[in-house]
């Protein structure tokens, strides 16, 4: 069964949810059956830990460097500027993860907004 199957407009919309529940719901059912037995400072946790960590800054970078959409047409100053600076905002006002993206969020808008 394939994404262009069904011809039903709602058909899409199923196949996303089915297949990104078959997709994740195995990972969290052994993450609940496991996340009582695993020491919070075991090696593995701390492999899948630094792993998740990787994949988010990969994910960042990608965003950073080859953006797709409204995002391609701002410059690569714009884009490195505003991730540093939500970076900066992170690590200097409170270390919260939410106030690094909203300034970063915010600097990005403002200098697409006027053209950057």
């Amino acid at each position: 069964m394939t994404l262009g199957s069904i011809d039903a407009w709602w058909w899409p919309y199923l196949f996303i949810v089915l297949a990104g529940w078959a997709m994740t719901y195995p990972w969290r059912a052994l993450g609940v059956y496991l996340g009582g037995r695993i020491r919070e400072d075991s090696e593995i946790l701390v492999l899948v830990r630094a792993i998740a960590t990787a994949l988010v800054a990969a994910v960042i970078g990608n965003l950073v460097c080859l953006p797709s959409g409204p995002a391609a047409e701002t410059t690569l100053a714009l884009r490195v500027f505003s991730a540093a600076m939500g970076f900066a905002a992170y690590f200097f006002i409170a270390r919260k993860v939410l106030i690094g993206i909203v300034v970063a969020e915010a600097i990005f808008g403002l200098g697409f907004y006027f053209g950057y």
